[in-house]
């Protein structure tokens, strides 16, 4: 809304649509390449490292608000669109990806349905309920930073270069 809203009226619905389909279509392809790249050494030991830092932004609390160009283009809108979508949708594209990556053969590409399926909805309808949400509950950004960390964990001790390591080190439960 924001990207779109210096254009004329009749054009910004259209940016917000176009845009947002644009969005959903580049995070169904980022969370499945997620999933592949996550079998390559040590790449979910960095995406570990990356959702626990993005879990700590979510406890740090910060009042600066970032300034968003107001495009003077139904093209340039988008493209802001875009480009906002892939920064705000690193941590959930990662997280969908590693919660996928711990079920079965078999189960993973439903459950990255049902993931991107629930997200994507929350992300672009429901932000700004979630916003007000969040501002009344404000245990559910520290239960998001929570699961963030939990999933960093098991990303982490799950990387093909330390699954061995950790399964010769710690006991199985």
């Amino acid at each position: 809304a924001m990207a779109a809203r210096s254009l004329p009226p009749h054009q910004q619905k259209k940016a917000i649509v176009w845009g947002s389909a644009a969005a959903i279509v580049m995070r169904i392809v980022l969370t499945i390449v997620a999933v592949q790249m996550l079998q390559v050494p040590y790449l979910k030991i960095a995406g570990a490292l990356a959702l626990l830092w993005i879990g700590a932004q979510l406890l740090v609390d910060t009042e600066e608000e970032g300034e968003v160009k107001q495009p003077g283009t139904m093209a340039a809108a988008i493209r802001t669109i875009l480009i906002a979508d892939l920064v705000m949708s690193i941590d959930n594209v990662i997280a969908v990806a590693a919660a996928a990556s711990r079920a079965p053969e078999a189960y993973r590409l439903v459950l990255l349905i049902i993931g991107l399926a629930t997200s994507i909805p929350l992300i672009i309808i429901g932000s700004t309920l979630l916003m007000k949400i969040m501002e009344r509950f404000p245990i559910i950004i520290t239960l998001g930073a929570a699961l963030l960390g939990f999933l960093a964990g098991e990303m982490f001790v799950s990387d093909p270069a330390d699954v061995a390591w950790f399964q010769e080190h710690l006991p199985q439960a």
